[in-house]
């Protein structure tokens, strides 16, 4: 990628720099295939290592907490120091952990390869998160939307490249994905080139002190609600990026190689519901997206434990496409909120989404193993029942147009 690629003219904040926008969401879509991967290969390290659920939510747990406990740290300190390279330092990390991963012998060293995806993680979400919103020209909810769909593509891509690939040669071939990671970083080490030019140019202007246009109170009860949100949507997704597959298998009878095909199909419908969440948001207000994503799904959750294997796949569908979509509209939501801290409201957010689907991994695993996979879908189907709390938001000021 030529450095001119990515080069803004002088009025770039006022448009919005859409081949900056496309390189931060390949970057993305490489930096969540290769996660996904991890999700991916589940079945066949459980066999491989005799392991139990449990021990696979224990896998999940130590890479989303990993990334969760680093995001709103790193974030925070790059919201006062800027590094415009660290978003290829920390794909390094990815690169290590995917590397260990392939030659791991025992399952501390899974561990291991696990924790070093996650701090690869929690260096680039903050950072690219506020790369997005840099290139965005004011069209935050659509920026935000095309950053994420990246990522939830890449997510997609895992189960089927790891059914196509990886279950057929064994876990060695993990190894191949390393030159995804190196793509990512070069990529990456280009879109540093304009953050840092960003940087320069901002440094060069007057920059006033942006205040939230609510009261304190209502922006810390505001978050809260939002966490609550997020809390919500990432439990009930751990049930399905964890333990679908593994669902599937024990319920319907179906291979290892065809439950991951439906895991695709979830997770390619997450991505397609990714992209609408923003630019509607833009347009009828963060708000109303939430809303409509949280309580939209509630029905659909509720029938999915019951449900027969066609219809399982449909439901999954449908699910994937409307709780998408929200995601997007919180962080742009939480950022109107806390304006000027991007790094820091990004960090936390992910940060949360990756603890509770870390811990929701682990908790639901333990559950698995005491009472059986179906009965997690019975729990986790009510979860989407917590975005009645949407109803409590406030409004912003720029929750309809940016």
């Amino acid at each position: 990628m030529q450095p001119k690629s990515l080069a803004l003219p002088a009025q770039g904040a006022q448009n919005t720099a859409f081949m900056v926008l496309a390189a931060i969401s390949v970057s993305h879509l490489l930096n969540d295939m290769i996660q996904s991967l991890i999700l991916a290969i589940y079945p066949m390290l459980k066999d491989t290592y005799a392991l139990s659920f449990a021990q696979i939510g224990l896998i999940t747990l130590v890479y989303q907490l990993t990334a969760s406990i680093l995001q709103p740290l790193i974030g925070l300190y790059t919201d006062h120091r800027p590094k415009p390279y660290s978003l290829s330092v920390g794909m390094g990390f990815t690169l290590c952990g995917l590397l260990l991963m392939s030659q791991a012998a025992q399952f501390h060293w899974l561990l291991l390869a696990a924790a070093l995806v996650g701090i690869g993680s929690s260096v680039f979400h903050p950072e690219s998160s506020r790369v997005a919103r840099m290139a965005s020209g004011g069209r935050h909810g659509l920026a935000q939307s095309l950053f994420q769909v990246g990522g939830n593509l890449g997510s997609s891509l895992g189960p089927l490249l790891a059914a196509l690939v990886i279950l057929p040669r064994g876990q060695g071939s993990i190894a191949w994905f390393s030159i995804a990671a190196m793509l990512a970083m070069a990529i990456l080490y280009r879109v540093g080139v304009w953050y840092g030019a960003q940087r320069m140019a901002a440094a060069a202007r007057k920059v006033h002190a942006i205040r939230s246009p609510l009261p304190r109170a209502t922006v810390l009860r505001a978050m809260g609600i939002l966490a609550l949100l997020v809390f919500s949507k990432y439990f009930y997704l751990a049930s399905l990026n964890s333990y679908y597959t593994f669902y599937l298998i024990d319920r319907f009878g179906i291979g290892i190689r065809d439950a991951q095909l439906y895991l695709f199909l979830f997770l390619f419908a997450v991505a397609a519901g990714t992209v609408l969440g923003g630019p509607v948001g833009d347009r009828i207000g963060r708000k109303r997206v939430i809303g409509i994503s949280m309580l939209g799904v509630v029905p659909f959750a509720l029938m999915l434990p019951y449900a027969s294997l066609f219809w399982t796949a449909v439901l999954t569908v449908v699910i994937g496409l409307i709780l998408a979509s929200a995601f997007s509209a919180i962080l742009v939501y939480a950022t109107e909120l806390v304006p000027g801290k991007v790094g820091m409201v990004a960090g936390l957010f992910f940060g949360f989404a990756f603890g509770m689907g870390g811990i929701g991994a682990a908790a639901l695993g333990r559950l698995a193993d005491h009472a059986g996979i179906g009965y997690v879908y019975q729990v986790c189907s009510f979860l989407p029942l917590l975005g009645l709390l949407t109803l409590l938001l406030p409004e912003t000021k720029a929750g309809k147009h940016d």
